[in-house]
């Protein structure tokens, strides 16, 4: 029997990593720094993996994973391209909307995390996912205060 509530939670969470994944591959063909474009290249990969790991949780708990971005990052990421045609690419805007969406999607794992009615399974994908969330999190908001934002 599927757990909806789980479901719900955890495809939100997928949706929101994807927009993740595309604003990292975005900005990695952006930003004229290589060694930055290869780190955002590998935290993309990375959230990949935690994207898959979840849509695995769901087919296990009877649901259908989410496979697509949200609107709202979708139009985010229009925005910051209109943006950076504009203005053009500057390395440290790019970090600083990176960093930006960083604390967005920490947000929601976070109040996903203190959701009491997550079963144990669901729980546990989110930690999992989590530990991805953390770390990039704290690594672009390492870089962006390095580069004085």
């Amino acid at each position: 029997m599927a757990q909806t509530g789980d479901i719900e939670t955890l495809n939100t969470l997928i949706t929101t990593l994807i927009d993740s994944v595309d604003g990292y591959e975005t900005s990695a063909g952006d930003i004229r720094d290589p060694a930055l474009s290869r780190r955002f290249t590998e935290r993309a990969q990375e959230r990949r993996r935690a994207v898959n790991r979840l849509q695995e949780t769901v087919r296990r708990l009877g649901g259908n994973p989410a496979d697509d971005g949200s609107l709202t990052g979708g139009a985010h990421r229009a925005f910051v391209n209109l943006k950076q045609a504009v203005t053009g690419s500057d390395d440290k805007a790019i970090v600083n909307e990176v960093e930006r969406g960083e604390d967005y999607l920490k947000g929601k794992f976070e109040a996903a995390l203190k959701d009491d009615d997550l079963s144990g399974e669901g729980r546990g994908a989110v930690q999992d996912a989590w530990e991805s969330v953390r770390s990039g999190h704290d690594e672009m908001s390492q870089l962006k205060h390095s580069m004085g934002s």
